[in-house]
């Protein structure tokens, strides 16, 4: 059974992307305030004239400045085959890239496997059960011998990296495909056009970011993903992921953002501060040194890194830019 799961393990590649939208925050935290998710970001012109039912995932951007042009598309990173096709707006932005800019290639699997076994992995002769309480090395043990999977076939990989697998799964269990995510469909069409990929990050990075959590750290995140599992919170979370994305609706991506990055979860705090809070400013610069090189930059992105005020949008904006809602 390891053989293959350490095959299918590449989708937690996409789970770690997805971990801050494919759980929420503690049953016990507060109803969460709304956040603006689009605040100053004008609607291009004539935007609002499209025929009745077209449709609309997620959010798309126009940036323009001094000639440079990118678009920032929100993406999830799975999905299922009624995702397409996706919007006339999106396939307009495509024809008019120079370039497809991704977090990450997620063709790359060997560069994962490497940052798998330096931040996800015990070193030799070391494992989970050596770091954390026997109560959650049971809880773990029952949801991976739900799955067929025994512990000791996963015991060197770190608690984070187990809760991301184990929502992974869930995700697929229940139709949600890594080949027909966004990301893949993007890929699949630079292919087809000939254009290049960029990367606005690395699988080594993001790794190393959830390795930024200690051990106490790391084991409430698996057991907060656990009980997640266990009462169909996590799956619940996931499917109005979809259904936000799906409908491109405001007032639904408003209640995402809130709910991702608001309560006392490590999951919600990792969110607000690492995953979206430390990035987004970090890809906002390499977003405008890509634009520097003169090519249209269509950028596909994680949904949540355009939300909020600290959304891609509002920071290309804070930097100069004009910065374009196109629905």
């Amino acid at each position: 059974m390891c053989k293959n799961l350490c095959k299918k393990t590449a989708l937690s590649t996409i789970v770690a992307m997805l971990a801050s939208i494919n759980a929420v925050a503690a049953a016990a935290s507060p109803a969460p305030a709304p956040i603006a998710a689009h605040v100053d970001i004008p609607y291009v012109a004539g935007a609002h004239s499209r025929p009745a039912g077209a449709r609309r995932q997620g959010a798309l951007y126009r940036v323009l400045r001094a000639g440079q042009v990118a678009y920032l598309y929100g993406t999830i990173h799975v999905g299922t085959k009624e995702f397409y096709p996706l919007a006339p707006e999106v396939g307009s932005a495509l024809a008019d890239a120079g370039t497809l800019v991704l977090e990450l290639d997620t063709r790359a699997n060997e560069a994962f496997t490497l940052a798998v076994a330096k931040h996800g992995s015990y070193a030799p002769g070391d494992d989970i059960t050596r770091h954390v309480a026997p109560a959650t090395l049971a809880a773990l043990t029952q949801a991976l011998h739900a799955l067929g999977i025994t512990v000791g076939s996963m015991a060197h990989f770190k608690p984070w990296l187990l809760a991301n697998i184990l929502m992974g799964f869930e995700l697929e269990r229940s139709g949600y495909e890594r080949e027909q995510g966004i990301e893949s469909f993007l890929l699949t069409a630079a292919q087809a056009k000939g254009i290049g990929v960029a990367e606005l990050e690395s699988a080594d990075y993001q790794l190393s970011l959830f390795n930024t959590l200690g051990d106490a750290e790391a084991e409430r995140y698996l057991r907060e993903a656990l009980r997640d599992l266990a009462n169909g919170s996590s799956l619940r979370q996931a499917r109005a992921t979809v259904d936000a994305w799906n409908s491109g609706d405001a007032a639904a991506l408003n209640v995402l953002i809130s709910s991702a990055t608001t309560g006392g979860s490590v999951l919600s705090e990792f969110t607000r501060s690492t995953l979206l809070g430390k990035r987004n400013p970090e890809m906002a610069a390499r977003i405008e040194l890509i634009m520097q090189g003169g090519k249209t930059a269509f950028v596909g992105i994680g949904l949540l890194h355009l939300l909020g005020a600290n959304g891609l949008p509002q920071l290309m904006s804070q930097r100069g830019y004009q910065v374009e809602r196109m629905y």
